[in-house]
């Protein structure tokens, strides 16, 4: 029997199991809304198309199944863009259908048209202007493959008005059989072999695992071969929760600002096991000194990335997962005590710490404090700044998919509708996002979709009254001009800002009236001795009322995040006011 595009797409939403579609309606996609009304899945309506596609992108995160989204034409698939670069600079499967304006007004400038395809090719795997209706089937099948083989990332499907409502006898494949993108999954013998031999004589070796060890689940393989060889093992931020973080192996994450000992580590090392990771400059710092007497072992399924920024002595492409399972059964523990126990003194001279003497509520007291009351399977969703870091710091993360956080893009505005999705995808677990005062206002507008659908959240925002991040660049290397990064700034204020906060204007917005006027629970924190019973409060109402909470602590202005790698630095060339 011929069914209509609309009706195709409903069908293949359904075989593909897809529990819940990100949407926001409009008149390019009404045909496919109205397929899907009865459908039987589930559907979520943002109040941004942001929003929602930081949501699809945070329920794949959290569940490691592809998010879809689904968004009308011109307007609404432009404002996916900065959603859909996201995903792709972390590699998250997103599947996301676009209404167009009927074929024959393509490139005419018909309302709302958008050339969205070429919009989105720098930020998407793959995408596809559907032009023929009989086509569309096998589009939609090769889109689902794309998304998660391999490297996983977003594609696009571009559907016209009229090819929606055209009807065809093409029925949706049951297999996919794509000759021109299959990956390599499984990894070279003789290569395995030689990072094996690597290993065996490596004196100062350090495992290096990113977020492709997360993708393949391969968070079993990497603790056994971990613990095989003894090796110490360093995370990206996207590969943080592979490794329990509470293991003496774990050196926490490395980078710009990742643990000291973390950084001495990689500079020091004779051998990186580099597993699912990219070597980006967050990482690298100057790539001419970074880890300058090192072999590298690379492990990667996508062979771009072995070799692209660090070259790779021992290439080996492959599933991370299929890589380590091999590796396992051959290797053997090198003879590095001697290596241990310097970064065991690493790790006592410069551990993570803060100062405890400050009158005002310290960020990394309020995420210490949040470590304390997390379960292993409860969910941490960051925004981008300075809480991102210190959340890294303070938390101690044992299961992946627990962390989740832009990366590659540093999305600010992602943290709050991603923990929707991140919550939807694990409605166990609790969730919560941890913001800054200025990010958590970019897609502010979603507490009304968390109140509507009683989706219990719990937002922390950590006000400072600046954006935190840049502000500290412009205090440590701009001689403290705070240049457009004071939030409580008003048209009266002097030119140059030299005065207390204290004596600033009243800040705006006011979160908790905010949180109120959206239906949510609000509370203001400004003493130490109210912020771990008031988050234990917020766990309560979260679990036991469903309803979603915002905590705002009103904390330290001029905190900084050590430790800090300055832009263009060595690893080890390291600020930090506490030594």
């Amino acid at each position: 029997m011929a069914k209509t595009g609309a009706e195709i797409i409903a069908e293949a939403l359904k075989k593909e199991k897809v529990e819940i579609i990100f949407g926001y309606p409009g008149g390019a996609v009404l045909d496919i809304f109205d397929k899907l009304y009865d459908a039987g899945i589930k559907l979520l309506l943002s109040r941004h198309e942001q929003g929602m596609t930081h949501m699809a992108d945070g329920y794949a995160r959290a569940t490691g199944k592809p998010g879809v989204v689904i968004a009308t034409s011109g307007p609404g698939a432009t404002n996916t863009i900065t959603g859909l670069a996201t995903a792709y600079l972390d590699s998250i499967p997103l599947v996301m259908f676009t209404g167009q304006v009927p074929s024959h007004f393509i490139g005419n400038d018909a309302f709302q048209e958008a050339d969205v395809t070429g919009i989105t090719r720098p930020v998407t795997k793959h995408n596809y202007l559907v032009k023929d209706i009989n086509k569309l089937p096998e589009i939609i099948k090769e889109a689902f493959y794309i998304a998660t083989a391999g490297r996983p990332g977003p594609v696009l499907i571009d559907v016209p008005k009229d090819v929606q409502n055209q009807k065809t006898s093409v029925s949706y494949p049951d297999t996919l059989k794509m000759e021109t993108y299959q990956p390599t999954y499984k990894g070279n013998i003789k290569q395995i072999k030689k990072a094996a031999e690597a290993i065996k004589n490596a004196k100062k070796p350090v495992a290096y695992v990113g977020g492709g060890a997360i993708t393949s689940g391969a968070n079993k393989e990497v603790f056994e071969f971990i613990k095989k060889t003894g090796i110490p093992i360093t995370t990206t931020l996207m590969g943080i929760g592979v490794f329990p973080e509470t293991e003496p192996e774990s050196l926490k994450m490395l980078g710009m600002h990742g643990t000291r000992y973390a950084n001495y580590a990689i500079q020091n090392c004779d051998l990186i096991i580099a597993i699912g990771a990219r070597f980006d400059d967050r990482i690298t710092g100057k790539i001419s000194e970074f880890s300058p007497n090192s072999t590298v072992v690379h492990i990667d399924i996508d062979p771009t990335s072995i070799s692209k920024n660090i070259y790779a002595h021992v290439p080996v492409v492959g599933d991370v997962k299929d890589v380590l399972r091999k590796l396992n059964k051959i290797v053997e523990k090198p003879k590095i005590t001697e290596w241990k126990k310097q970064i065991a003194k690493w790790k006592k001279k410069y551990p993570l710490t803060y100062r405890k003497n400050s009158k005002k509520i310290l960020p990394q007291e309020v995420i210490a404090a949040i470590n304390k009351i997390m379960r292993k399977d409860d969910i941490i969703v960051t925004d981008v700044g300075q809480h991102q870091m210190w959340s890294t710091h303070f938390i101690d993360y044992k299961k992946p998919r627990t962390f989740l956080s832009s990366g590659g893009l540093g999305t600010m505005g992602f943290g709050l509708p991603a923990a929707l999705g991140a919550k939807l995808g694990k409605e166990k677990s609790v969730v919560f996002a941890i913001c800054g005062d200025g990010g958590f206002q970019m897609n502010i507008q979603e507490l009304a979709t968390a109140a509507i659908n009683d989706i219990p959240v719990i937002s922390i925002v950590l006000n400072n009254g600046y954006l935190g991040m840049v502000r500290q660049w412009q205090e440590l290397f701009y001689d403290k001009r705070y240049a457009m990064t004071c939030l409580d700034r008003k048209a009266e204020c002097p030119t140059i800002c030299n005065a207390p906060k204290a004596s600033c204007p009243t800040y705006v917005p006011d979160f908790i009236k905010l949180a109120d006027g959206y239906n949510c629970c609000g509370k203001r924190v400004t003493k130490h001795k109210d912020v771990e019973p008031t988050l234990a409060e917020a766990v309560k109402v979260a679990t036991e009322q469903k309803r979603p909470v915002v905590l705002e602590f009103i904390t330290e202005p001029e905190e900084n995040v050590y430790p800090m790698v300055p832009a263009g630095a060595r690893l080890d060339d390291m600020l930090d006011e506490l030594v």
